[in-house]
């Protein structure tokens, strides 16, 4: 017979352990984004390899995340806002667990780019990565605060990085056809530019995720004035 023992204790308990593991999987998948992009930024190999390394523990908390989530489901049967909650805790993590990989990504790709000489269009990408930190915060504050208005603003400031994203690939492709031997750099670049262009997006997804958990409004792919209409309808 299977042990029927739960690791879980009350049911307030185990919601509140769940919801404190997806902030503290927030903190981290933060930094390493932040050591990945200041590693390259600074050419500090350290901090790219803290952004590698640390992706396990990120990892290893949407595992827990998902386990402790799927015994509350099976063990208290919740409803309402209590389901939503459960809901929206699992893909707020399954999202920060993809910001982490890109902060990953980003790492690796720095790794490489610190074996040649410094390019200085590298410099284009701090303010992309600005725009997406604010987001991915903001995504975050929306969803922990319950903060609707907050989280549709985002998908206009989205819009903003995609923009400037297509703005600095515009400017790297161009700046390769002189690049000679420096192409590799610059490729790399053009993959970390479109890592954090995805920050942006996983942020978006975070805030709509809080939106549903405060709400109960479904607003994926409606945009700004229709998703504003569907929480409307909600109230």
């Amino acid at each position: 017979m299977p042990d029927s023992t739960h690791r879980l204790g009350n049911f307030d308990t185990a919601l509140r352990e769940a919801r404190e593991n997806v902030f503290r999987m927030a903190s981290i998948a933060e930094q390493n984004l932040e050591s990945a992009i200041r590693g390259l930024l600074s050419r500090n190999e350290e901090l790219c390899n803290a952004a590698i390394v640390e992706d396990d523990e990120v990892n290893s908390l949407e595992k827990k995340i998902d386990a402790d989530s799927f015994e509350i489901l099976m063990r208290y049967n919740p409803v309402a806002s209590d389901l939503r909650e459960v809901i929206a805790g699992m893909k707020v993590a399954n999202n920060l667990e993809r910001v982490s990989d890109e902060a990953q990504n980003i790492a690796r790709r720095a790794r490489k780019m610190l074996k040649h000489p410094e390019i200085k269009e590298a410099a284009l990408i701090e303010p992309l990565y600005e725009k997406a930190l604010s987001l991915l915060r903001d995504g975050m504050r929306s969803y922990v605060e319950g903060d609707t208005d907050l989280g549709i603003s985002l998908y206009d400031r989205d819009k903003e990085l995609d923009s400037d994203h297509n703005d600095v690939i515009r400017e790297l492709t161009k700046q390769m056809d002189s690049a000679s031997g420096r192409i590799k750099s610059f490729l790399h670049l053009v993959f970390i530019v479109r890592s954090i262009e995805r920050v942006g997006d996983h942020a978006v997804n975070i805030a709509e995720d809080g939106i549903f958990l405060e709400s109960a409004a479904d607003i994926r792919h409606l945009g700004p004035k229709l998703a504003a209409e569907e929480i409307d309808a909600q109230i």
